[in-house]
């Protein structure tokens, strides 16, 4: 929200009043503007609504936490490594929710299979690290919208660098990663599914 000033006069002096107007969270704001590629899912299309399992369990959301399936590709011939992450900038927190955060995942390496993301960390390339989210799971989260908010954006975004490791303290967050990330970040593609939660109907 953002709040609007309307001066009115009452007869005495000149108050201020406020109407609150609705701004769209852009999580791209500040980044580095850099080329764009390609980032695409079978199991969603791009704008469209997330699978039921890809919601959370572990925050009772009815799903099963299980990260979708992922493929890329027209990345610059230059790179050495990727780092994906997944955002819901809708969440009613002020700074967003970091639902999944993985870091120095090979060149070599153009998809993710489905549930890469488990907390075992099987389906994840070697090398890869998964950091903390905001639950403090080194896994994928699923989403968990507020019931009655609406449409919720989940953002997946890969970053292609120009290193091969990022050396960052064990159990950074989401946001550090981005911070010590960015003068490294050579192209960047992304991939937004949406979620939400009805409400329960009103008791009779």
């Amino acid at each position: 929200m953002s709040f609007k000033p309307h001066p009115r006069n009452n007869g005495h002096s000149t108050v201020l009043t406020f109407e609150r107007t609705a701004v769209v969270n852009d999580p791209n704001w500040k980044l580095p503007i850099v080329p764009s590629f390609k980032l695409e899912s079978p199991d969603f299309t791009a704008g469209g609504t997330l699978p039921q399992w890809a919601r959370s369990g572990v925050a009772n959301a009815g799903g099963e936490d299980r990260s979708p399936t992922l493929h890329w590709h027209g990345f610059p011939s230059g790179t050495k490594s990727f780092v994906l992450t997944v955002l819901d900038p809708d969440a009613p927190t002020g700074s967003g929710w970091w639902h999944w955060a993985v870091l120095n995942i090979p060149a070599s390496i153009e998809s993710l299979p489905q549930n890469a993301g488990a907390t075992d960390g099987a389906l994840m390339p070697s090398g890869a690290i998964t950091l903390p989210n905001e639950l403090r799971l080194e896994s994928f989260q699923g989403a968990a919208p507020p019931a009655g908010h609406g449409d919720h954006r989940y953002i997946f975004t890969l970053s292609a660098l120009n290193t091969e490791r990022l050396d960052i303290p064990e159990g950074s967050t989401p946001a550090m990663l981005g911070f010590m990330m960015r003068d490294y970040v050579v192209a960047r593609a992304q991939l937004t599914g949406l979620s939400r939660t009805d409400p329960e109907p009103a008791s009779a």
